[in-house]
């Protein structure tokens, strides 16, 4: 059978779409290969070949050699088959080409729809594999129209969504406006490879950086941590290992021209840029400025610390509605709990004065006491005497009498127990997520293969096509 306009569908899906002839033909192939079963009986076996010189498609119906023939559509008797190939036995299997089908309209119609519809899902493949590898990426392009408070962006060969969450707050696009964005992920869905975009992500921040600074580019300094709130301010912590470099001068900029051009970008964006250390608790001091911290107590096993500060250094630590304290506990990926040193001073004092309470408790003793975490009667009661010698440096039986006499004041009730508790911890932030950034993901850069999972999805899937 011939078909003029086969060769031609082939060169036009390949030049106009970038589909791989190959993909195109099996498509073709899977088309008539359906037709043929639906035509001449979906349990035969049967075969199409294209047949690029004569530009044509080559059906062939597989039956089996036998004495006596029981169904015609997968057997044949050997004297037929020996007219056809005289050296063919019993059992053997014999592949008769079926010439002049006669398809009819609908037929053709029918194998039309499926190449049509195999090719667009090689398309989408071939497009989401295009983009895949560029997640990470900063990608330019047009805002093309407004979905449902999304902007779809056109990037030429595809369309990308800029969700309404992921546009700086303040941020207006018109038709026809150049986006510059986050390409963050490719997700294939049943519409096709959708490509989301972002431009709240803390990696935009880092990207533009890099584009700004190209000792960042060239692996000279590291961007090791960053933090966002979108549209108000930011801080980023960087590296390097050369002394002769200053990783936060390279970043600034002459006059601060580099970090300008970033903040521009980020319509205004204020950005801290502190210096990383591998010392939590070095980092965390640059991470809280401009405060000056007083002294900072780490639990690396909940990654928490309690960081202490001056009462005139309080509100510069928690900064503008707490933003300074949660940039510092993104960019660190610890709690952070800021402590105000004269609320802290008043409650060891607090404690002080009540532990001393108790008669063979001595201002000293009371001191080593708060300094290991009794603050109160009641953490003195739950103590056993071993502990609390410890504690002490003294003998068991010296620890033993200060809890007798504590027992014996609380049973007397002559003990003062105010359960007037001041907040001490003045803010607190639980980082949203961790700034700290993990190595970039290695992307496949053999391109003689680009579009090899394209094509054997479609074949795999043409190979499991079933007519229903």
């Amino acid at each position: 059978m011939n078909f003029s306009e086969l060769g031609r569908m082939i060169e036009t899906l390949g030049k106009d779409r970038g589909i791989d002839k190959r993909v195109v033909v099996r498509a073709i192939e899977q088309a008539f290969l359906v037709t043929a079963r639906k035509k001449y009986g979906i349990q035969g076996e049967y075969e199409t070949r294209y047949n690029d010189a004569e530009d044509e498609i080559e059906i062939y119906q597989y039956k089996n050699v036998v004495e006596n023939v029981k169904d015609p559509i997968i057997e044949i008797t050997i004297n037929e088959a020996r007219n056809l190939d005289s050296e063919v036995e019993i059992g053997d299997q014999l592949g008769i080409r079926i010439e002049n089908p006669s398809f009819t309209r609908v037929d053709v119609q029918t194998a039309r729809q499926i190449i049509f519809q195999k090719v667009r899902d090689a398309e989408r493949e071939i497009l989401f594999s295009d983009f895949k590898h560029r997640e990470g990426e900063l990608v330019t392009g047009i805002a093309r129209r407004y979905e449902r408070g999304n902007v779809i962006v056109d990037l030429g060969k595809s369309d990308a969504i800029l969700s309404r969450k992921e546009i700086i707050p303040g941020e207006n696009f018109k038709t026809g406006d150049r986006i510059q964005a986050y390409l963050s992920e490719v997700v294939m869905t049943n519409r096709g490879p959708e490509i989301r975009l972002s431009r709240t992500s803390p990696m935009y921040l880092v990207k533009l950086f890099e584009v700004e600074v190209p000792e960042i580019l060239d692996g000279n300094i590291e961007i090791k941590s960053a933090a966002r709130e979108p549209g108000q301010r930011a801080k980023i912590a960087v590296y390097t290992s050369d002394r002769e470099i200053d990783p936060v001068g390279a970043c600034v900029g002459m006059k601060g021209s580099r970090v300008q051009n970033v903040v521009n970008e980020l319509q205004g964006e204020k950005i801290d840029i502190v210096r990383w250390n591998s010392d939590v608790e070095v980092f965390a001091r640059a991470a809280l400025a401009p405060s000056e911290i007083s002294n900072i107590q780490i639990d690396h096993a909940n990654h928490s610390m309690d960081v202490v500060v001056e009462e005139d250094q309080l509100s510069l630590a928690i900064g503008r509605r707490g933003q300074n304290v949660r940039l510092a506990a993104m960019l660190t990926g610890y709690k952070i709990n800021i402590i105000s040193k004269t609320k802290l001073q008043e409650k060891i004092k607090k404690a002080v004065t009540s532990l001393m309470q108790i008669v063979s408790v001595s201002d000293a003793r009371a001191q080593i006491m708060v300094q290991n975490g009794i603050m109160s009667i009641a953490d003195l009661a739950a103590m056993d005497a071993e502990t609390l010698s410890g504690i002490l440096s003294g003998n068991v039986a010296d620890a033993a009498q200060v809890l007798k006499d504590t027992h014996e004041a609380i049973e007397k009730g002559t003990l003062n127990l105010s359960d007037d508790e001041e907040e001490l911890v003045s803010a607190s932030a639980v980082p949203a997520y961790k700034g700290l950034l993990d190595k970039h993901k290695e992307v496949p850069v053999d391109g003689k293969d680009k579009f090899s999972d394209a094509e054997r999805r479609l074949r795999e899937e043409l190979a499991a096509f079933k007519l229903k």
